[in-house]
């Protein structure tokens, strides 16, 4: 059974709600995630523009043409793309909003499919 804030099976947050999703753990009513589903895809959307502006950050700034100057920009350049910059924190991001996304999705179905197997119990009359 998946249990929240653990991710099931030892698997923190995101990740972990589509691995219980995918293993049947999870099922959610369809008409209840509505809301969750649609403020996860508007996350995706803001968090894939904020990619899309974060791509001009790579170029070097012009700070002045003397060591310094051209040193922090270099330094500057570099801190927005590559690991632990902040484009590498929206690929993050982004990733979890995915697998949430995933997750809840077969959530909605497993509770379908949950539905029809009880519907099929018991002579269709669910």
């Amino acid at each position: 059974m998946y249990e929240a804030g653990t991710g099931g099976a030892g698997t923190p947050g995101a990740v972990g709600f589509a691995n219980a999703a995918a293993g049947g753990q999870v099922s959610i009513n369809p008409d209840e995630a509505q809301t969750a589903l649609a403020k996860i895809r508007s996350g995706k959307d803001t968090v894939n523009e904020l990619l899309t502006k974060a791509s001009r950050l790579n170029e070097q700034p012009q700070l002045g043409a003397n060591q310094v100057g051209n040193a922090m920009a270099t330094k500057m350049a570099t801190r927005a793309d590559g690991a632990g910059s902040y484009t590498d924190a929206l690929r993050k991001l982004y990733g979890q909003y995915q697998k949430a996304e995933e997750g809840l999705v077969t959530a909605m179905q497993n509770y379908q499919s949950n539905e029809q197997d009880g519907a099929r119990q018991f002579g269709g009359l669910a």
